[in-house]
């Protein structure tokens, strides 16, 4: 029988008045009900973890733990299961996690009663308080990472973007001559946030339409004085936009062209590696998979396209059961050297200038207009929405922008009278509460995460970057991104 952990806690004050000290435990990997149970309950009580909000393969709980030795376990799912990933030993109970507690009476919060007893709690102390222990901050040495990406280098030199083909599917290729309008209808209605566009004249592959073009539109729409009206979206061309595009970039931001002029794409021979150095190289979403099945290359067809996530699954997929081979799967990314922290945290950890740079993030009262030029500015695929006290509210990307071509939504607001959250819930499908959808795209981890836990919710498609949140708060601590992680695994 599973009981709430109380009379455990009780057990385990025995002297009146001992100091105890809040402990978050973390099972990291998914189930449907996950406990805890330990030395602390004298293995008789079961402690009930609670999923984390936003990622529910995270299961935490607070206990309340005085100091010295403790042994604990998960039960997930009616199956015992220990962390290979902490501390543990051999003992009477198999093999049990461990962790030591020593006297830190600074660690106790003000608030914090010396009698209260092990609960659960559900994300109510900040991460902070968590010992040491629970987030090994050794770095990986030298010697361990230059193996890891030698292995993962091989992987992908010795495999093709064949493989990223899937075994059925379907994909979307817009005509240059389309007017801009109606291609924006159907990437909507379609669901897909990109587009190969498609030359007859010159039969060929030209370009991709992208909802950072949407948003280079909207922009011009929004500015006095501009030729290109509402009206004019019915006969404007894709290929007449495009010829504008560049010099409207630059326009609007000062960029003196960091987008591609010719479309970027590859073969299905090529190997993994290529592909992944082409995406980053030339900072696009995704790449044409484009094969000729004709001598002299007159006839093509579009096999896939070709994005970070399809290749980071391929990786996952590969090392899953051998993922002892690559020491630095199993460090927390507090510990490496990956991804975009606040200032704040990027001294504690006393990371390299490079983790140093700004992290983008905007109030929730933020309008439209400045989220789609920071999009552009700081060349981002989202941005973290975040309240005062710089706690996720929610997450604004590229793709977005494409749920306001539902309806005209984009000819009846204001970039600049609108705010993002207004945004969002506009022109969303009534089938689906905004809940839900935010859910979809707060997409986060904790610091304290393995790098191979962040790299296989990275490899699910649509998710491009992660928001590190503190636990309880869910205070921005950071971001990593598919190129952060391609960026560190390669050397680049």
């Amino acid at each position: 029988m599973f009981g709430s952990g109380s009379e455990a806690g009780n057990e385990n004050s025995g002297i009146s008045g001992q100091l105890l000290i809040p402990m978050r435990f973390v099972w990291p990997y998914g189930g449907r009900r996950v406990y805890l149970s330990g030395s602390f309950t004298r293995w008789t009580e079961h402690i009930p973890m609670s999923p984390m909000e936003g990622c529910p393969t995270v299961f935490q709980v607070i206990c309340n733990l005085s100091p010295g030795y403790h042994q604990y376990k998960f039960y997930v799912d009616g199956e015992w299961h220990y962390d290979e990933h902490q501390p543990f030993v051999s003992g009477n109970y198999d093999v049990v996690n461990t962790i030591v507690i020593g006297r830190e009476p600074d660690t106790v919060p003000t608030n914090f009663s010396p009698a209260a007893t092990v609960r659960p709690s559900h994300m109510e102390v900040d991460e902070a308080f968590s010992h040491p222990e629970m987030v090994p901050l050794a770095s990986i040495s030298e010697a361990d990472l230059e193996i890891s990406r030698q292995r993962i280098s091989t992987f992908l030199s010795t495999h093709t973007a064949y493989e990223l083909l899937p075994e059925s599917g379907k994909i979307i290729a817009l005509d240059v001559n389309l007017p801009v309008k109606q291609a924006f209808h159907i990437l909507h209605e379609q669901g897909v946030p990109v587009a190969p566009l498609w030359d007859f004249c010159k039969g060929q592959f030209v370009g991709i339409l992208s909802a950072l073009d949407f948003i280079l539109i909207l922009k011009e729409l929004g500015n006095h004085g501009s030729n290109l009206t509402e009206e004019e979206l019915e006969t404007h061309t894709i290929s007449a936009w495009k010829k504008g595009k560049m010099h409207l970039h630059r326009q609007i931001d000062g960029n003196t062209g960091s987008y591609p002029r010719r479309l970027v794409h590859a073969g299905p021979y090529d190997c993994l590696k290529d592909v992944a150095l082409k995406i980053l190289q030339n900072k696009v979403a995704t790449v044409p998979i484009i094969h000729s099945s004709s001598q002299d290359g007159s006839f093509l067809q579009i096999l896939h396209l070709a994005t970070l996530s399809g290749i980071l699954k391929c990786i996952c997929r590969n090392f899953k059961h051998s993922s002892r081979s690559l020491p630095i799967l199993q460090q927390p990314i507090c510990s490496i050297q990956l991804g975009t922290w606040v200032q704040e945290i990027a001294d504690i950890k006393g990371q390299p200038s490079t983790l140093k740079q700004p992290l983008v993030m905007l109030n929730k009262n933020a309008s439209l207009g400045d989220a789609l030029s920071l999009l552009v500015q700081a060349e981002v695929s989202s941005i973290p929405i975040v309240d005062e006290n710089y706690s996720l509210v929610d997450v604004y990307s590229r793709s977005d922008i494409t749920a306001l071509a539902k309806d005209k939504a984009y000819a009846q607001i204001h970039l600049d009278q609108i705010s993002i959250l207004q945004a969002l819930q506009l022109g969303q499908d009534t089938n689906y509460p905004y809940g839900f959808l935010k859910e979809q795209r707060c997409q986060m981890c904790l610091r304290s995460d393995p790098l191979q836990n962040v790299m296989e919710r990275l490899a699910n498609p649509g998710v491009r970057r992660l928001v590190i949140v503190e636990a309880g708060s869910k205070r921005v601590q950071g971001i990593i991104s598919l190129s952060d992680v391609f960026r560190f695994l390669l050397g680049v």
